[in-house]
């Protein structure tokens, strides 16, 4: 383990979880997941893995089988895991993000029925609130539910859904009227819904299919899918929380933590893209000496060391300011936006280290410099992450008078 993105105050506990979880990573995933992500296949080994360290229930509470670990170790985790593959850490984050949602929202009765099978690994979680022409406009959904007699009525299609395919709960946002009059804000008149399917492709269930898998460019591995609505069942007790209209509070709940997630995604590429970088050039030689050893490559290193720690404070800073207690919106904003680009051009920079070995696929660079785009559009663009940032700023210091 090397000198960056070192974490001071943590726990005993703490660095155990992550000093388990980086040999598992070096051990288990490392060797096998550029041939892996070359067949795009999914890492069932991997995932059966992670299941017994106990990762599915890392931050779900002790009462529910978890164990009832902060956002920050979660995090740490996560940087880790995206560190060995980041397809990992995104079979992780959507089923912690639902977990999330459950622990904070959810009624007693729902949280008994799903959080000790969540915490198993039982029951994995797919969150759905994307739709095919809307992406980040999240207050512009169509997708509705219906009051039907004792429940409701699913139609709409949705769209970019991770773990689509292998998930066995979705928790989909959709605009629901019921009790809310003409005129009401957008953002006011949805709610989440818990359903509950089969993993699989096709028709899962009456009313509710999964097409396929979506064909990508890098994020291989992990299914991601649309989802299409029609007229889909949902009983009353599978509404999150019990009451309708909080679906969006819920999901930017949710999201808030995901965003720390994909800043630790971003922080764990860049520093295995530093990785490779750092020890490629002291190996490749030219004009008779390791490319280590000349000043371009020298500058190239240490803006990347200095990208990867800047990334890994803010990102940790995010995660512990929502361990408190406290609202962290521009901080989880601000930590995924840079780690983020950042990671985008610590990959980058790898890359060119490589020269054209960069460009092969025997290389495991030619795999990150594949990935590192979706953290860029993942959990909300860079742009949105800058407009919530910006909003934030002007609130807090808006001028008197």
């Amino acid at each position: 383990m090397g000198r960056l993105a070192q974490t001071e105050g943590l726990t005993d506990i703490q660095r155990e979880i992550v000093s388990t979880v980086r040999d598992f990573v070096d051990k288990e995933i490392i060797p096998v997941a550029t041939e892996l992500e070359h067949r795009d296949e999914y890492p069932t080994q991997i995932v059966e893995g992670l299941k017994e360290l106990g990762i599915f229930g890392l931050m779900i509470p002790e009462e529910y089988g978890g164990l009832g670990e902060s956002l920050l170790t979660y995090a740490l985790c996560v940087e880790e895991i995206a560190r060995g593959w980041m397809s990992v850490s995104g079979i992780i984050n959507t089923h912690f993000i639902v977990a999330y949602m459950l622990k904070q929202h959810g009624t007693d009765e729902q949280k008994e029925y799903f959080l000790p099978r969540m915490a198993a690994g039982e029951v994995r979680g797919a969150f759905s609130m994307s739709e095919p022409g809307l992406g980040s406009d999240v207050s512009a959904i169509t997708t509705k539910g219906v009051r039907d007699g004792d429940g409701y009525v699913l139609t709409g299609q949705k769209m970019w859904l991770t773990n689509g395919g292998t998930s066995s709960l979705v928790a989909v946002l959709c605009r629901t009227d019921e009790g809310h009059p003409e005129g009401t804000a957008p953002h006011k008149s949805m709610t989440t819904f818990l359903v509950e399917k089969e993993p699989g492709f096709g028709e899962v269930k009456p009313g509710l299919t999964i097409p396929g898998k979506i064909d990508k460019m890098g994020y291989k591995g992990v299914d991601t899918t649309e989802l299409i609505l029609d007229g889909l069942r949902v009983p009353e007790n599978r509404v999150l929380g019990g009451r309708t209209g909080r679906g969006f509070y819920q999901m930017m709940d949710g999201v808030e933590v995901g965003r720390v997630n994909v800043a630790a995604r971003g922080c764990g590429v860049a520093q295995r893209a530093f990785e490779l970088g750092v020890s490629y050039a002291q190996q490749r030689h030219t004009f008779g000496k390791p490319i280590a050893q000349h000043q371009a490559i020298q500058f190239k290193l240490a803006e990347m060391a200095t990208k990867v720690e800047a990334a890994h404070a803010l990102m940790v800073g995010a995660a512990r300011k929502k361990d408190s207690g406290q609202r962290n919106d521009l901080e989880a904003g601000m930590a995924k936006y840079l780690a983020s680009e950042y990671c985008k051009e610590v990959v980058e920079d790898a890359f060119r280290i490589h020269g054209g070995y960069g460009f092969s696929k025997e290389y495991e660079i030619e795999r990150l410099y594949r990935e590192a785009p979706m953290l860029l559009i993942g959990e909300g663009t860079a742009e949105i992450q800058k407009m919530i940032v910006g909003r934030r700023l002007l609130e807090e210091y808006k001028i008197q008078g």
